[in-house]
């Protein structure tokens, strides 16, 4: 089945009953202040355009956040330096780092 025509058509119906309860409520819409407010709007339509108005607002933060996610998985630059290990083992910046961390207790708890 296919859910989301389904879920789809539940959504439509919803909002087309939401419209023709909602017809006959009016308001008055004042953008700014000091100039003539929009006289008698139906409730739905001041609805509907502050439900796309926030969609419209939405859409910057998730391209961001997209934006983002993509850019944490992609690889270093490869213009970036390798830290080279010495043929013994750690080198002397990653054995001051080994050396404070280490905990000689058997379970790490002192």
């Amino acid at each position: 089945m296919p859910w989301r025509l389904i879920g789809f058509i539940v959504l439509f119906g919803i909002l087309l009953v939401f419209i023709t309860l909602n017809l006959g409520n009016t308001c008055n819409i004042s953008l700014f202040p000091g100039f003539e407010p929009i006289k008698d709007v139906p409730v739905f339509l001041t609805v509907f355009c502050s439900f796309a108005l926030g969609l419209l607002c939405a859409i910057p933060l998730s391209i961001s956040f997209r934006l983002k996610k993509k850019s944490a998985k992609l690889p270093p630059p490869a213009g970036k330096k390798s830290v080279k290990k010495k043929k013994g083992g750690v080198s002397g910046e990653e054995a001051s780092e080994a050396s404070s961390f280490q905990n000689e207790s058997p379970y790490g708890i002192d």
